[in-house]
């Protein structure tokens, strides 16, 4: 079988499987050449690049319509390097595809014999999901929804090019419009539980401040992508001056970088880490508070392996492989009562719930956390196992997407 992988930050949602496919088929992963650049190679996967500077300028469009127009312009370098591949001989069977960019858009017009499986992610909602949900960032009114508009149009039109389609969560599959659902399996990308285990001897050195934290101290956690409202992270800020005059001893590890993946720039200032500082900054007992920055995957591991607290807020939005990895880490979490994470967290069976705006309520479930150690590892031993049970990589996930797979080149499926 021939598969072709096509994702703008390849290998993106398609790491785990392009590689496990690739011991047995051959694999071509198909992505931006500027985002593949300076990445380590995947065990038999062939990378190839297309370049949006190949891609025609013309007049910057209302906008409404940009995210469709960067769409389009994107589809038509996509295809252009699809037709180069066809001329090599390369011919998919099956192509699988993150719909979001517009890459799928004219695949299909380049190989129409090949089934199409599209990653449909998340579908926007001008209400009723993360539009209007923060009223800090709010827009509202009639611009608002013609934005949303704009940016689904661009996503239909790949997703109509798919002849069946995977959601990671229940919820986000609701999101998408019924004709789509229809056709849409619910496969999460799966959890490598043996990386992501409890390790009770963890430990994290602090070089700069001298400092090694174990589960043994009052660690709390917060790890993301990139530090921004979309998770929660002016509402966390927040509240640590209050966290830090009631927890003398507690140390707070903050991962994550200063760009935005989801939220707007923010107004006044570079980063929303330099903004929330702003606010909040001469309040806090710096000494106490370590920003590390994006980490390498074993030293993130080990953040969550010795948290005594791992706080996960987020928008009703995607939802992060971080909060599963903490919960297959063993972490106490304190949760967003937002979906999906109520998907994946019962209240005080994995993990405490808090309204996302919420100040005390989030407050007061760190310190239950701190203050009853015992109960906290309970619920996340339950946590672990829920993700064992759902989400792990090699029992759950990889093979209900390699049969996806098989199905789709066999012809069967929506």
């Amino acid at each position: 079988m021939r598969i072709l992988f096509v994702h703008q930050n390849f290998p993106g949602q398609y790491r785990h499987l392009a590689v496990s496919r690739a011991a047995e088929h051959e694999v071509v992963g198909l992505g931006d050449a500027a985002n593949l650049r300076g990445k380590p190679p995947l065990p038999g996967v062939r990378r190839v690049g297309y370049d949006l500077a190949d891609a025609d300028k013309g007049a910057a469009p209302w906008r409404p319509l940009r995210p469709l127009d960067a769409a389009l312009r994107r589809a038509a370098v996509v295809a252009r390097a699809a037709e180069n591949l066809k001329t090599q001989g390369f011919v998919p069977d099956v192509i699988c595809v993150h719909p979001g960019w517009g890459e799928g858009i004219l695949l299909r017009d380049v190989w129409p014999d090949a089934r199409t499986i599209g990653y449909f992610e998340f579908f926007y909602r001008p209400s009723g999901s993360d539009v209007g949900f923060d009223p800090e960032f709010s827009r509202g009114g009639f611009d608002s929804s013609l934005i949303v508009r704009g940016r689904n149009a661009a996503l239909l039109l790949g997703m109509a090019a798919c002849d069946a389609g995977v959601s990671p969560t229940r919820w986000q599959h609701r999101q998408l419009p019924e004709a789509f659902q229809q056709r849409c399996e619910v496969i999460h990308d799966g959890i490598d539980c043996d990386a992501a285990r409890p390790n009770p001897a963890a430990g994290i050195r602090l070089k700069r401040e001298r400092l090694r934290l174990t589960r043994a101290d009052e660690v709390v956690t917060y790890a993301v992508r990139n530090l921004e409202p979309y998770r929660g992270f002016h509402v966390f800020m927040r509240a640590l001056p209050d966290l830090l005059q009631r927890r003398p001893d507690a140390h707070v590890l903050i991962v994550g970088g200063n760009e935005t993946s989801y939220s707007p720039r923010p107004a006044g200032a570079r980063t929303w880490k330099a903004k929330l500082m702003a606010e909040v900054g001469t309040r806090l007992d710096i000494s106490r508070i370590h920003f590390l920055g994006r980490l390498p995957y074993a030293d993130y591991l080990r953040v969550l392996q010795v948290s005594s607290a791992h706080v996960y807020l987020t928008y009703p939005f995607v939802l992060s492989w971080s909060c599963l990895e903490a919960m297959a880490a063993g972490c106490p979490i304190v949760g967003s009562r937002t979906p999906p994470v109520e998907e994946v967290i019962d209240h005080e069976q994995h993990g405490l719930l808090v309204d996302f705006f919420d100040r005390e309520a989030l407050l007061a479930a760190i310190e239950r956390h701190l203050d009853r150690r015992d109960e906290a590892r309970a619920m996340g031993e339950r946590a672990r196992q829920r993700v064992l049970e759902r989400y792990d990589l090699t029992t759950v996930c990889l093979p209900r997407q390699r049969k996806l797979l098989l199905d789709a080149s066999n012809g069967e499926g929506a």
